[in-house]
C-alpha cells in the first residue's frame, strides 16, 4: 500500500503544468513574428530615408527659403523697409532701427537703446542724415521721438485693419547695408496681452526710516523721482494723496502700479513743502535686471523688455540692436513697433493701435517743447 502511493506520488511531480506549454508556445509564436516582421520594417525605413534625403537633395533653388519665390514673395515688404525703415547709429555703430512719421525728418525708436548714446545718425534708403536730436519721450512705451534736417521723406503705411491673429506671417528688418534692408521672416506667435514689469513699478528712490518721517537715500538719475525733481535727503509726506509713516506704506500703495502711472508725491525740501508728479518706471529698468540662466542662453536681448501696456509677440530672430522699426504684413503695411527682443524666442511689438496714438503724443510734445523753447527767456 505504501508503495503504491509513492508511485503515485512520483507521477505527480513528473507531470507537466498547462500553463508553462502555453508560454512556451507564445513565445515562440511572438519570435516567429518578429523575424516576419523585421525586414518589412526596414525596408521602410529605409524608403523613407531614402525619399527624404533625395527630396532634400533635389529641391529646386526657387523654392528655398533664399529663392526666387520667396524673394518674389518679400518684395513689397522689402520696399517699405527701404521707404520708411530708418538705421540708427551712434557713430559707426548699429544701434537700432526705426519708423518715418513724418516727411520733415522725424522718426521713432525704442528709447533706451538710443538715449545715452551720442553722435546720432540716421540712414533712410541709402542717405545718411545728421546731426539727430531727442525732442520726445513715451516712458510708457519706451519709445522716443527723434528730429534731423529732412525733407520729402516717405512716411510709414498702416494697415487699415489692426487685428492680428495668431499664426499671421509677418515681416521685420534683417541684414541692412548702405543701400537696402533685408527683411527677415515669421509668425505671430501668441495672442496680444500686457507684459507686466519686471519686479512691478517703481518710484525709483531708497526710502529710510529717519526720527523725522521718510527720507530719500539713494536715487538713480534715470529714474522716475529723480526726472521728476526729487533727490536725496527730501523727506516723502504723501503719496498719491495718501499721508506715509513708514516703509511698509509705501508698498502698498504701489503694489498695483503700472508703469507709465502718473502720481503726486508731496515731499519736504527744507522745510519747504513741494509737490511733484512722478511717472513709475520698471523696476528692472530703474535699479537693473538680474540676469537668469535663461537670459545667459537667450544671448543679446533688449535693455528692457518688459513692462508694456500691450504687445503683439513673434518669432523672428534678432538682437537688441534689431528693435525700434516696423512689423510688416506680407503685402508691406505697417502692423506694428518692434519694441523688444525679450528673449531667443520672443519679440514684442507694439499693436498698430497703440503705437498711432504713441506717434500722436510725441509729435504733439515735439511742437510743444518747440514752442516753450522759442519763446523762453534768454
Amino acid at each position: 500500500m505504501k508503495r503504491s502511493q509513492s508511485c503515485s506520488c512520483a507521477k505527480v511531480r513528473k507531470k507537466k503544468s498547462p500553463y508553462a506549454s502555453g508560454r512556451a508556445e507564445q513565445r515562440s509564436i511572438f519570435m516567429t513574428n518578429m523575424k516576419k516582421m523585421i525586414p518589412t520594417t526596414l525596408l521602410m525605413l529605409a524608403v523613407c530615408m531614402s525619399s527624404f534625403t533625395q527630396g532634400y537633395e533635389t529641391l529646386e533653388s526657387e523654392y528655398r527659403s533664399n529663392g526666387s519665390l520667396m524673394h518674389g514673395l518679400l518684395e513689397r515688404p522689402k520696399q517699405s523697409l527701404s521707404q520708411f525703415s530708418a538705421v540708427i547709429y551712434s557713430g559707426r555703430k548699429e544701434i537700432a532701427y526705426g519708423i518715418v512719421v513724418q516727411e520733415t525728418g522725424y522718426v521713432i525708436t525704442k528709447a533706451s537703446e538710443v538715449t545715452e548714446s551720442s553722435d546720432l545718425k540716421l540712414r533712410i534708403g541709402a542717405t545718411q542724415y545728421e546731426p539727430v536730436q531727442i525732442v520726445a519721450t513715451d516712458p510708457a512705451w519706451d519709445v522716443c521721438l527723434l528730429k534731423t534736417d529732412a525733407t520729402g521723406l516717405k512716411v510709414v503705411h498702416f494697415a487699415d485693419n489692426g487685428q492680428v491673429e495668431q499664426g499671421t506671417w509677418v515681416v521685420t528688418n534683417g541684414a541692412t547695408t548702405r543701400r537696402e534692408r533685408w527683411p527677415q521672416l515669421g509668425i505671430i506667435s501668441a495672442n496680444a496681452r500686457e507684459i507686466r514689469a519686471e519686479g512691478g513699478a517703481v518710484l525709483g528712490i531708497e526710502i529710510k526710516e529717519e526720527k523725522s518721517g521718510l527720507e530719500i537715500g539713494e536715487i538713480p538719475e534715470k529714474s522716475g523721482a529723480y526726472l521728476a525733481g526729487l533727490r536725496k535727503g527730501d523727506k516723502i509726506i504723501k503719496i498719491a494723496d495718501q499721508k506715509i509713516t513708514k516703509r511698509d506704506d509705501v508698498a502698498e500703495i504701489m503694489k498695483d502700479r503700472r508703469v507709465g502711472e502718473k502720481i503726486t508725491v508731496v515731499y519736504l525740501r527744507k522745510d519747504k513743502q513741494v509737490t511733484a508728479e512722478v511717472e513709475l518706471m520698471g523696476r528692472a529698468d530703474t535699479f537693473g535686471a538680474q540676469q537668469t540662466r535663461n537670459d545667459t542662453m537667450s544671448g543679446d536681448y533688449s535693455k528692457r523688455r518688459s513692462g508694456f501696456p500691450r504687445v503683439l509677440q513673434h518669432d523672428v530672430q534678432g538682437n537688441r540692436a534689431t528693435v525700434g522699426g516696423p512689423l510688416l504684413d506680407l503685402e508691406g503695411r505697417c502692423i506694428g513697433m518692434n519694441i523688444a527682443r525679450a528673449n531667443r524666442a520672443e519679440s514684442f511689438a507694439i499693436p498698430v493701435e497703440e503705437l498711432r496714438d504713441v506717434i500722436s503724443r510725441l509729435l504733439t510734445q515735439a511742437m510743444k517743447n518747440k514752442a516753450d523753447a522759442t519763446v523762453a527767456p534768454r
